[in-house]
C-alpha cells in the first residue's frame, strides 16, 4: 500500500512552472500545466542531468535548459528521437493538497 506525502499546496506551483521538494537521493520537480494538471518527476534531465524544474513547461511536456531536450510530464520520457526517462513520481491531489507517493520515492533513492 502507497503512502502519501503532503508536500504543500496546490496553489504553491505556479501555472506553467515548477516547484523543487527535496527528497531522498534527488530533488523533486512537481510542475503546473496550463490546464492545472499536476506532475511530479525526478528534477534530472535523463541527458546530462539538467535541471528540469528550471526548463519551459508546454502543453504536457517540460524543455530542458540544457540542452532542449523535451520530457513528456505524463510519462517522463524524452520526446522525439530522444530516449531517456525522468523518474516519475506518483502524485495525487486531496482537498487542494498535493501528495507524493512515499514508496516511490524511497525505491527510487535506494
Amino acid at each position: 500500500m502507497t503512502e502519501w506525502i503532503d508536500i504543500g499546496a496546490v496553489g504553491d506551483v505556479p501555472v506553467l512552472g515548477s516547484r523543487v521538494v527535496q527528497a531522498p537521493g534527488d530533488d523533486i520537480a512537481v510542475f503546473k500545466a496550463a490546464d492545472g494538471t499536476l506532475f511530479a518527476l525526478r528534477d534530472r534531465c535523463p541527458h546530462k542531468g539538467g535541471p528540469l524544474s528550471q526548463g519551459m513547461v508546454h502543453g504536457h511536456a517540460v524543455t530542458c535548459p540544457l540542452h532542449n531536450w523535451v520530457i513528456s510530464l505524463e510519462t517522463g520520457q524524452a520526446q522525439g528521437a530522444d530516449q531517456g526517462c525522468a523518474h516519475k513520481i506518483p502524485l495525487r491531489v486531496e482537498r487542494g493538497r498535493i501528495l507524493l507517493g512515499s514508496s516511490a520515492l524511497m525505491a527510487w533513492a535506494a
